[in-house]
């Protein structure tokens, strides 16, 4: 029989490892859970280990895939039967070799929730505890339903900031491409006129001349490469523990975006652990989930520790209020919702707030930048003309004396 190593976490929260032997994974599976073990990792011995890397799916694809499932499962229809239609009725057909692996996983045996786990570039740890959550409550139509909506909510999360950040871009980069056709095409035959005058030029001038002297010239590249290394260090620091808490801790304090960023990581929080605390999923299981969802290392950390302090006895709370980055509303509301035994419906409110406080920051964000950005480009195409008519302007005050 062959031999498995395995990784699984007691009902408690804490890790195990080790070794056994079974007939197949399935039967290694039902010996974990009768020791009171949820597996995490199980890989056979000599086995060869399976690329993460495989079919990227879009967000959309996996969103009404889960919407059309839990309608399926609702209807009394087999779960088989049900991913077997959904493999045939999706456009994409990647996605429909990973639906029809699914399928042949759990026909052989294996649970649905395992079965998604062999496709972690399509499913997340989140989407995997709470299908495991469905399926142990017996409730698995009711907890797709729920992935469905939280993916929803996510992805309309997603479309404001992005919303919130294209325009300034694009904007930003119009900027930048008019100032660098006027230094390059237009400066240079300004410079030729300058040559001719006997007197000293103003400095804005000299400084404007150079630049475009830079970018038509080898140096450009110099500039270009700098640039680029440049680039490359932040993302390998980035990289990096402390350069992610860093760079993280650093744009939330950045003014206004700062903001936008921080309700954002809290609306994000909220809506998750409620997810998977409804859905059946422990609480430390949920903060652990919740910790690798983050998407903001500084509010990563505090989960984290308010991890170790739930597992310490501590309610939830407290290790949210030490930390400062929860605003004092939420950390009460999720207080009295321990108190009161409806953590999952306040956490619920707070994500809901928090949806429409982004809302209202992007609106508010798009309309504070626009003039910003006319400003900006006033100042840049207006500092260019200023510097290349100012000396004109001196040689013809010159002129009138």
């Amino acid at each position: 029989m062959p031999t498995f190593t395995y990784v699984a976490k007691t009902r408690d929260g804490q890790k195990r490892s080790g070794t056994l032997t079974a007939e197949n994974k399935s039967a290694l599976l039902r010996s974990l859970q009768a020791q009171g073990l949820t597996a995490d990792t199980v890989r056979e011995k000599g086995a060869k280990s399976k690329s993460k890397r495989g079919p990227r799916v879009k967000s959309t694809e996996i969103l009404v895939f889960t919407r059309q499932l839990s309608t399926i499962v609702n209807a009394g229809l087999p779960l088989l039967q049900g991913l077997d239609i959904l493999a045939e009725q999706t456009e994409d057909e990647r996605f429909a070799g990973v639906l029809r692996e699914i399928g042949a996983a759990v026909e052989g045996g294996e649970s649905f929730s395992e079965a998604l786990k062999r496709h972690p570039q399509i499913y997340s740890d989140l989407y995997v505890s709470m299908i495991r959550a469905g399926e142990a409550s017996g409730n698995l139509d009711n907890v797709l339903l729920q992935l469905a909506d939280y993916m929803e909510s996510m992805e309309e999360l997603k479309r404001r900031i992005r919303s919130a950040m294209t325009y300034p871009v694009v904007a930003f980069g119009m900027i930048v491409l008019i100032a660098a056709g006027l230094i390059i095409w237009v400066v240079p035959q300004f410079a030729e006129i300058f040559k001719s005058f006997d007197k000293a030029l103003p400095a804005p001038t000299p400084l404007l001349i150079d630049v475009s002297e830079i970018l038509r010239s080898w140096k450009i590249f110099v500039v270009i490469a700098a640039a680029i290394a440049g680039i490359i260090g932040f993302r390998a620091y980035r990289e990096t523990t402390n350069g992610r808490y860093q760079t993280d801790a650093m744009m939330l304090k950045l003014p206004v975006f700062g903001k936008l960023l921080r309700k954002v990581s809290i609306s994000r929080f909220a809506r998750t652990l409620s997810t998977l605390t409804r859905s059946g999923v422990s609480i430390l299981a949920a903060l652990e989930i919740v910790e690798r969802t983050a998407g903001n290392e500084v509010f990563a950390r505090v989960v984290r520790k308010a991890g170790d302090s739930v597992r310490g006895g501590e309610t939830l709370a407290e290790p949210l209020a030490r930390s400062q980055e929860f605003p004092a509303m939420v950390t009460r509301m999720i207080g009295v919702g321990e108190k009161t035994g409806a953590l999952e419906q306040m956490l619920a409110k707070i994500s809901d707030f928090y949806d429409s406080e982004v809302k209202a920051a992007v609106d508010g964000l798009t309309s504070l930048i626009e003039p910003i950005l006319i400003l900006m480009m006033g100042i840049v195409v207006g500092g260019i003309v200023i510097a290349l008519f100012m000396p004109i302007l001196q040689l013809s005050s010159l002129v009138s004396q």
